[in-house]
């Protein structure tokens, strides 16, 4: 996209720039980010803030959907997302800077020096060290999260443009905030050379906060707020003609085309060979559940709630299972497998559609079902057979 730095231009990716997009954002989009969040505590009480309960004000790390406890987790889900860089989120990365700091090296050292990272932190604890910190350890762009009711912290911005990497701004648009949009835009636009806006979203974590601000959906098919385009707009006329790039990113993009891409990808290196993959990179396969795991309502929580004693239980029965079906229809190994993630037997569908009968008889419960390639293996559809 030729850049203009006068107009604003619409995207491929449903979305609006100004003079392109950043390198992170051109990688995002494209679903060669892996996410790596490195805590869920934060300098910060955003009213916004949509992250998770498993995630909120929880000092835990995900790479993408994975759960992780040591470095080989993370190496191990960016080679399987096939991911070519990373964007470091939190909460607020800079609360845990070692952790943070050790991450950053530990990409740059096993993907090489064009394993293209940034990073998101609010303000309240930058400072020379840690910034220099972090751009000594290799970061190659910055997104700071200023606090629009607070200005108190603004001139920590200016603090990184003495470094040799890309520092922006990433803010919600905010309905109603465009003056405090604006007078952030004035004071930071000698130190940044992109501003982000994203489309606001309501999440099961803000919505309470968002109604009572009467913030409501854009429409019902959204979980965008509505006027958060407008105010978008409305912000990027205010840029037109400046120095740095723009770039307002909606709800769309972010389910339609930065997640698909990632999930396209993974299926690839992650889909079993008896697996069949969509054209939208999800997994159809056959399933064989359990009774006391079978996917309803109350499935997650029944999941998260086992100990590892039951675990392995579990996990006996289905081999157990597993090795009569193997025998009794002479099953290649290969093509019937243990779930141990999720305590269940995964196959081919034809060989689940072919023995349903027989499966139910031996007090399990076979299933046609339809997942995303993520490591959580969330279940879009599950047909029971």
């Amino acid at each position: 996209m030729k850049k203009s730095m006068d107009r604003i231009q619409n995207t491929r990716y449903y979305s609006k720039c100004i003079g392109g997009i950043s390198e992170g954002c051109r990688l995002c989009v494209r679903g060669r980010k892996l996410v790596l969040f490195v805590t869920g505590l934060c300098s910060r009480r955003c009213y916004y803030c949509p992250l998770s309960e498993q995630k909120k004000n929880r000092d835990v790390i995900f790479a993408n959907e994975r759960p992780v406890t040591k470095d080989s987790e993370i190496i191990d889900e960016a080679e399987i997302s096939q991911a070519t860089s990373a964007s470091i989120t939190g909460g607020d990365p800079l609360v845990v800077l070692e952790r943070t700091i050790h991450y950053i090296k530990l990409l740059k050292r096993r993907f090489g020096k064009n394993f293209h990272i940034h990073l998101y932190a609010p303000l309240e604890l930058v400072s020379d060290e840690s910034l220099k910190r972090l751009y000594d350890s290799g970061l190659d762009e910055i997104r700071f999260h200023p606090d629009l009711e607070n200005r108190n912290y603004w001139d920590r911005i200016k603090l990184a443009s003495v470094y040799d990497w890309d520092v922006g701004i990433e803010i919600p648009a905010i309905p109603g905030e465009e003056k405090r949009i604006k007078e952030l835009i004035d004071y930071s636009e000698d130190f940044i050379k992109f501003l982000n806006l994203n489309e606001l979203e309501i999440s099961d974590t803000n919505a309470g906060m968002l109604l009572l601000r009467k913030f409501v959906p854009k429409d019902r098919v959204s979980y965008a707020v509505r006027g958060s385009e407008q105010t978008a707009l409305k912000i990027m006329k205010y840029c037109l003609g400046r120095k740095f790039s723009v770039h307002y990113c909606t709800a769309k993009l972010k389910d339609a085309v930065q997640l698909a891409n990632r999930i396209k990808l993974r299926a690839k290196k992650s889909a079993e060979k008896f697996d069949i993959t969509t054209e939208e990179g999800l997994l159809i396969r056959g399933a064989i559940y359990l009774p006391e795991l079978k996917p309803d309502f109350e499935y997650k929580k029944r999941l998260e709630g086992l100990n590892k004693t039951q675990k392995r239980a579990l996990l006996r029965k289905l081999e157990g299972l597993r090795k009569k079906l193997i025998s009794k229809y002479n099953i290649p190994e290969s093509l019937i497998k243990v779930d141990t993630e999720k305590p269940r037997i995964i196959t081919a569908l034809p060989i689940v559609e072919e023995i349903a009968r027989e499966i139910r008889r031996m007090g399990a419960l076979p299933a046609r079902v339809k997942q995303y390639p993520t490591f959580d293996q969330m279940e879009v559809d599950v047909e029971f057979l």
